[in-house]
């Protein structure tokens, strides 16, 4: 699959999911724009080292993504915007009646508003162009719920609504809106929590993943960046063109308890 010509705007992506996922398109040849809200030197390395390793071009812009003019001008900023990746996001866990407003205030904002924003103001860009992909990072968490993640969950089943209304009104141009859902994705973050787990827990590191990380993840492996890059890059393929309004998951059978 080769995704050579079009411009991806990747939000959240100087680590993580959102790196990964960068890294797979550019790999199938798409020019990508980085972002998150720091505006380091090293976030500016990135994108140098993804447009040398790969051959494209790459850059990184600063947009916070709470910011809803942020997020608008991350768009206009990019010039262009074939496939728009609303990955940006944030967590915070605790009972709905303790839950601090401000953290329910700025889940919302980043997991939820920021993809409204972002494609509100990629849409026109893609109609122009007459060709257009926007794939949601959503997560198991739009489908199903868990205790004290109130404002992620609403925020990602509301990921999953705001997914379908795109795609319907979408739906007779060549255009296409989905969301993936992930379910726990070995990132750097995660990996850094396991000797944690492993103390806590008292177990070795294999078994405290099993048991207890992935605990309703039945495969018991974690999914990979890599892996929810290669789902990115199908569904910006011309073999997607008929997918849209819909979610896949790459969660190890989660959804499917």
């Amino acid at each position: 699959m080769t995704l050579k010509g079009k411009t991806a705007v990747i939000t959240g992506s100087n680590s993580g999911i959102g790196l990964g996922i960068a890294r797979e398109v550019a790999k199938a040849g798409a020019n990508v724009i980085l972002n998150s809200f720091t505006d380091s030197h090293e976030d500016h390395q990135l994108a140098k080292s993804l447009a040398n390793e790969f051959n494209v071009s790459a850059r990184y812009i600063r947009a916070d993504m709470s910011d809803p003019e942020d997020c608008r001008a991350l768009i206009t900023k990019a010039g262009t915007c074939d496939i728009l990746i609303n990955n940006a996001g944030i967590q915070h866990v605790a009972p709905v009646d303790e839950f601090p407003i401000d953290k329910w205030n700025a889940i919302i904002a980043i997991n939820l508003s920021s993809a409204f924003h972002t494609s509100a103001a990629a849409l026109p860009i893609m109609r122009k162009a007459g060709w257009g992909r926007v794939v949601n990072i959503a997560s198991a968490h739009g489908l199903t719920a868990s205790p004290y993640k109130s404002a992620y969950i609403a925020a990602k089943h509301g990921v999953v609504g705001l997914t379908k209304t795109i795609a319907l009104e979408t739906a007779e141009e060549p255009i296409t809106a989905n969301a993936i859902c992930p379910g726990y994705v070995l990132t750097p973050l995660v990996e850094a929590q396991i000797p944690d787990q492993m103390k806590a827990h008292d177990m070795e590191r294999e078994e405290v993943i099993k048991k207890v990380m992935l605990a309703r993840q039945p495969s018991r492996e974690f999914a990979t960046v890599e892996q929810l890059g290669g789902t990115t890059v199908f569904l910006c393929s011309d073999s997607a063109a008929q997918i849209t309004g819909t979610t896949i998951s790459v969660d190890g059978g989660w959804t499917a308890l």
